[in-house]
């Protein structure tokens, strides 16, 4: 099925209205969809490099809204649904202890899970669920979104073809590295 979706995606970057599709993609895949849109927008970009950052923009844009409709989905799912559920088993503070710890480190899942293969859209609806403050999660969406988009689009940009495999294989392990290296630093900074 996914080998599916995979292929069928990959026919829409030659489409004359890829852009939409691109931007259909980034946001469903921010909140439901299991295909990210790093597969429709590297063939687009390898095809115009040109248009790389308007491709990236289209992403971002497109991304960060679907991340505000995860976020939505978490939010009212869990207030209609989850809360009265939690209240009447007695676990309702534990609740408010999770939704505070996450919250607390809220900006850094969603750092995290923007810029790395982690899925997305877990973070988003779980920012909603927690009622992580909306304008905390959409700065913070847009900056781990357009880090990994404009990153990417860039490298294609420069580089080309050449740098495709990389990106494929290893730029989601660099992310990770990457946000390994900055949380070390905020360690080291506050502890040592």
């Amino acid at each position: 099925m996914l080998r599916g979706l995979y292929n069928r995606t990959m026919q829409l970057a030659d489409h004359p209205r890829a852009m939409w599709a691109l931007a259909m993609i980034a946001f469903i895949e921010s909140s439901v969809f299991p295909i990210p849109p790093d597969v429709l927008m590297i063939p687009m970009i390898l095809a115009r490099p040109s248009r790389a950052f308007a491709i990236a923009a289209v992403a971002l844009v497109a991304s960060v809204l679907g991340g505000m409709l995860g976020y939505a989905i978490g939010y009212f799912a869990y207030e209609q649904i989850g809360q009265p559920i939690l209240a009447s088993m007695g676990k309702a503070e534990a609740m408010e202890a999770f939704n505070t710890r996450f919250n607390d480190f809220g900006f850094w899942a969603v750092l995290t899970a923007g810029m790395t293969p982690f899925p997305y859209k877990v973070i988003t609806i779980m920012s909603g669920w927690t009622a992580m403050p909306l304008p905390t999660f959409i700065a913070t969406s847009i900056l781990a979104r357009g880090l990994r988009f404009f990153i990417v689009a860039a490298l294609l940009w420069k580089f080309g073809a050449p740098i495709r495999d990389f990106i494929e294989r290893r730029l989601g392990l660099m992310f990770i590295l990457f946000v390994i290296m900055l949380l070390g630093g905020f360690y080291v900074v506050k502890y040592l």
